[in-house]
């Protein structure tokens, strides 16, 4: 969810069992430090973080940009998970998190990605699967890519991709994963930051309105993206070349122009043409009806695959048992 795991929505999402996230990416210090601390002051259950690579590690010497070195510190030494997304899993990344305590988990969207992740020393491998929102690493769906994934790696694997609704999560349990990863069900929260706009634009959408563009990548070339289709059509008419701006939550003196095409997702502080910004949505958006509580999306979930896992149960040990029969 990027800058959209706020503080708010991943202490919410953790006090009601789940694990919310928090966006760390680009963020420097002290801007890390004073994140962390609203977020142990809203809880004190498990809270991960997540970075981007290509804001984390400097494309030319691949090693850790200084400017966020003491971010990755601060978060693994605070962070129960420390999530590593959008680059090659590399094992020096995956020891500055462990030497801070953090467990560590990498999102992959290949066999292949799985497979090194393990070998880099990750406790947990992300699998996200092409029907994801926002930046896809993904190549393929999630139940084929789990099918690919589960039988190559030996630490728990957590399923993401299109994953909104209960039976969407049993679904993936039920295929292997340990856990699943839900997001654009949580833009829709109340303690979600993003714009009014943009939520109202999820509530009516399903998933054939999402596409998959590099359209918004003035700011991050080469990098796919599932939006919705909206929002590229917003920007494609849009006349100039900046289409508004936001205040960043950590520096509300600074406002930050955003450009046409840039991947700046709209927030309650943008202003300008919301439209023609970035509207992140998973092909999961078809269950996003409503406005809720990040406790009211968890409880709902859980309760609804819980039930399907049930009712599935007894079919299964039926099975078990008319086949133990015929070999009698």
């Amino acid at each position: 969810m990027g800058q959209l795991g706020t503080p708010r929505l991943a202490a919410a999402v953790s006090e009601a069992g789940g694990l919310g996230m928090i966006g760390l990416s680009g963020w420097p210090m002290p801007a890390t430090g004073k994140i962390l601390d609203e977020v142990e002051r809203l809880t004190s259950r498990p809270v991960g973080a997540n970075f981007l690579i290509p804001s984390l590690v400097d494309e030319v010497t691949q090693k850790v940009d200084p400017s966020v070195e003491g971010s990755l510190e601060e978060a693994a030494s605070r962070s129960r998970v420390v999530e590593f997304f959008y680059g090659d899993p590399n094992a020096t990344l995956v020891d500055t998190a462990h030497d801070g305590g953090a467990l560590v988990a990498w999102q992959v969207g290949s066999h292949e990605e799985g497979v090194a992740a393990e070998r880099a020393g990750c406790d947990i491998v992300v699998a996200q699967g092409i029907e994801a929102g926002g930046h896809v690493r993904g190549k393929i769906g999630l139940l084929a890519l789990l099918g690919q994934v589960l039988p190559a790696v030996r630490v728990p694997v957590v399923a993401a991709g299109g994953i909104g609704t209960g039976r969407a999560m049993a679904a993936a349990l039920a295929a292997g994963a340990s856990a699943v990863r839900v997001g654009t069900r949580f833009v829709a929260a109340k303690e979600s930051d993003a714009h009014p706009s943009y939520v109202q634009k999820l509530i009516a959408a399903e998933a054939k309105d999402t596409i998959l563009t590099e359209a918004f990548s003035a700011n991050w070339p080469n990098a796919p993206h599932r939006v919705l289709r909206s929002s590229v059509e917003a920007a494609e008419k849009f006349p100039g070349e900046v289409v508004g701006e936001r205040v960043y939550p950590w520096d509300p003196d600074v406002r930050v122009p955003a450009a046409r095409f840039a991947s700046l997702v709209p927030m309650k502080s943008s202003t300008g043409e919301i439209d023609a910004m970035p509207h992140w949505a998973g092909e999961s958006v078809s269950a996003v009806t409503k406005i809720q509580s990040a406790r009211d999306i968890v409880r709902e979930l859980a309760t609804e695959a819980e039930r399907l896992l049930r009712r599935a149960a007894p079919t299964r040990e039926r099975e078990k048992g008319a086949r133990r029969t015929r070999r009698k």
